[in-house]
């Protein structure tokens, strides 16, 4: 494990180096806070595991079509370890890295369910994530009109994945974004 894989200040330089957009900063931070759950939950280091899932598609809006292999060269260039680099490109199925640690199973569990609680918050007449309930999260992923652009598939797949009910998991990220409610807006 390489220092700068546990420096937070400088994995939010480098997202904010790449990413201008408000909604995918605020989904960087939500999946740290995911991450950063698990990583007590697990007994591993919460500010390493935190800066994978702030780093997680940091080059997606420069290079949508290149995420996140660019990602990749890019942590490589600033001194990233293989492993964290790894873990990253372990996100997106097609980059062909095994989701083989609770750690890379961890990203891919949090990464499209953040997203979907988020998207059920701002349909809350509060748009408060406070509001929202593991049942009604459950019952949004049924209606597939809704936020139709998550991965109701990938998200099922990571609760098995990390060998975790999917009530539960539901629950356990819920509460990680409610930790962080006003640095998301929610």
């Amino acid at each position: 494990m390489h220092e700068n894989e546990f420096d937070r200040e400088k994995a939010w330089r480098l997202l904010c180096a790449y990413t201008a957009g408000e909604s995918l900063r605020k989904h960087a931070r939500a999946v740290e806070a995911a991450m950063r759950f698990y990583a007590c939950r697990f007994g591993e280091n919460a500010n390493r595991w935190g800066n994978i899932g702030l780093l997680h598609d940091f080059d997606y809006e420069k290079y949508p079509d290149k995420h996140p292999q660019t990602a990749a060269e890019i942590l490589a260039k600033e001194g990233y370890g293989m492993d964290f680099i790894d873990c990253i490109l372990s996100h997106v199925d097609s980059c062909g890295k095994p989701r083989d640690s609770d750690l890379r199973k961890t990203l891919y569990a949090v990464d499209e369910l953040c997203g979907f609680l988020v998207a059920v918050a701002l349909v809350r007449p509060s748009k408060k994530i406070a509001d929202v309930e593991t049942k009604s999260v459950i019952k949004k992923m049924k209606d597939k009109a809704f936020a139709r652009q998550v991965s109701r598939t990938d998200i099922i797949r990571g609760a098995e994945e990390l060998g975790i009910p999917l009530e539960i998991h539901v629950e356990n990220v819920l509460n990680a974004l409610k930790g962080i409610a006003p640095e998301l807006g929610l």
